[in-house]
């Protein structure tokens, strides 16, 4: 396994790859890597015949500066697991090779960009599509792996690469889950023990919520949710959305759509981990 922390050595190297004919994979990360992550190398390893794997924590999608200083960082860390998956080539710039000029560009792709993580975090999704479009002009891939945790940031990428004709394949992956129910993130680790323990409720109110919307309108079952999380006192729920899942826009009844996607964030602890999850009711 390589590390590159130059954009023109790594492009380098994959211009070599392609006069092979070899196809790329790439795996867009912010480090602080779990098996979650570990998943996605994996699959992209199994299409491919190379997989670059990017660690860099993005300023741009930060709308809050002590969110940015709090993530976890362990290069390390990061590059003892991506070997352990075979990952062939670890870039990590600096945020000057990134942007070695200010960024300016503007995404918007409503309602996709603008609904749920867009209203909560301003200017959130713009950073992503930012960083996002610049790794895929960096390193051209033939495919790029996504963990659907990350739910409505999918639909948004989807939405740039579309609009920016670009030929890359989205990969949806599965999301992982700890024995509890609770979904691998890189956030996880600024839990305390006591925290972690707790935000497994999480999870554990959106499934049982299943069997509860069997027989309760969706207004119910959205106050169910909600009320339950709730009643821990280091859960504060900010928003939880009931939303048809190809618009993103909210439905107020089940019969509204063939579609239908529960879509939360939480907030976990004193000093509060903002914890992000979602349930499938019909597709």
């Amino acid at each position: 396994m390589q590390v590159f922390h130059k954009i023109v050595d790594l492009q380098n190297k994959l211009f070599d790859d392609r006069k092979q004919g070899k196809t790329v994979g790439l795996v867009p990360t912010m480090g602080a890597l779990h098996e979650g992550h570990a998943s996605l190398v994996r699959k992209s390893v199994t299409n491919n015949d190379v997989t670059v794997v990017s660690v860099f924590v993005n300023p741009t999608q930060f709308n809050d500066p002590k969110d940015l200083n709090s993530y976890p960082r362990d290069i390390n860390a990061d590059c003892k697991l991506l070997e352990s998956v075979k990952a062939d080539y670890v870039f990590a710039p600096s945020v000057e090779k990134m942007y070695p000029t200010q960024d300016t560009r503007i995404f918007e792709f409503p309602p996709v960009s603008t609904v749920m993580e867009g209203a909560h975090r301003p200017g959130h999704f713009n950073g992503v599509c930012q960083v996002v479009s610049r790794l895929f002009y960096i390193v051209r891939p033939d495919k790029a792996y996504f963990g659907e945790k990350d739910w409505q940031q999918i639909a948004v990428v989807k939405a740039m690469v579309r609009s920016l004709s670009l030929n890359v394949e989205i990969v949806e992956c599965p999301i992982v889950r700890d024995t509890d129910g609770l979904a691998r993130s890189s956030r996880n680790a600024l839990l305390s023990p006591e925290e972690r323990e707790t935000a497994s409720q999480i999870y554990r109110a959106l499934k049982s919520s299943i069997d509860y919307a069997k027989a309760h309108s969706l207004k119910d079952t959205h106050d169910y949710v909600v009320e339950t999380i709730n009643s821990s006192p280091i859960l504060n729920v900010e928003y939880f959305e009931i939303v048809d899942g190809n618009t993103l826009l909210p439905v107020a009844d089940w019969n509204d759509s063939d579609y239908i996607v529960g879509c939360i964030t939480v907030y976990c602890g004193k000093m509060p981990v903002r914890l992000i999850d979602h349930i499938k009711y019909k597709y």
